[in-house]
């Protein structure tokens, strides 16, 4: 388990105005609009998966158990951008009732509290955030740097490490990348015993069998499928590097 390298006030303010964001990159856009770096998604799927989690995390948190089905749409005569903000609001009210170590039921056995919520959905936002401004053709707003920082901690250690184990996959060969961004370094193992990783300093990733280096956030975004090699500096091992992406994709999808 890791914890956020962000407090928990600092994740609710920016679920709130990532959500705000979002909203407002959708109004007035054709919902068709495809994401560029996600093909077969389009804009409205994003949003109205978006706004459909907002209500999962809020039927989670009150029943205590993961709804049966949670995909929705928007009531009658509701907009998608007034769909998104309409389901984030009460979400919010009920995390601001907490603190982040209070118990409740999520998805990471290790991490049954609202804080994981609240890290879940900061970065869910985000992420699909600049997806909709990619399918608009709106410039993507910038992410503070210690937002982003928290952002490569999460994929890795939830999506690259718990989620590639509940589904029991693996990597076919032995490999270590260094992941540098925003003044710190990650090691992602990968390997036929499955994933790990973990934060570490830089005289620590000198044995690593490749690196992955470039500015906070086209790191963030390359681990999230969003953006190709060419846009972050890769060294070393590319056979290690391209089963991390190819780990991760099946991770994040």
């Amino acid at each position: 388990m890791t914890k956020a390298l962000i407090d928990y006030d600092r994740l609710l303010d920016v679920l709130a105005s990532e959500a705000e964001t979002l909203a407002a990159a959708a109004e007035g856009q054709r919902p068709e609009r495809q994401v560029p770096a996600c093909p077969g998604l389009n804009l409205g799927e994003t949003a109205r998966h978006v706004g459909s989690t907002y209500r999962m995390t809020l039927s989670w948190l009150h029943d205590g158990r993961q709804p049966l089905t949670w995909q929705q749409n928007p009531a009658p005569g509701e907009s998608l951008p007034d769909f998104v903000r309409s389901g984030v609001e009460p979400l919010l009210d009920e995390l601001a009732l907490h603190s982040a170590d209070d118990p409740c039921g999520t998805w990471w056995p290790e991490e049954a509290n609202y804080g994981f919520w609240a890290r879940r959905l900061a970065h869910e936002t985000t992420v699909h955030r600049m997806d909709v401004q990619a399918a608009a053709m709106l410039p993507l707003d910038p992410v503070a740097t210690d937002v982003l920082a928290d952002g490569i901690d999460e994929v890795l250690s939830l999506w690259f490490v718990h989620r590639l184990r509940t589904m029991g996959v693996r990597g076919t060969r032995d490999g270590v990348v260094a992941i540098r961004a925003a003044g710190r370094v990650w090691l992602a193992s990968c390997g036929p015993t499955g994933s790990t990783s973990w934060r570490a300093t830089p005289e620590e990733a000198e044995p690593a069998d490749a690196d992955v280096t470039g500015d906070p956030l086209t790191v963030y975004r390359w681990l999230w499928g969003r953006v190709a090699d060419r846009e972050v500096e890769v060294n070393g091992d590319l056979d290690t590097i391209a089963q991390l992406w190819a780990l991760l994709r099946l991770a994040t999808k």
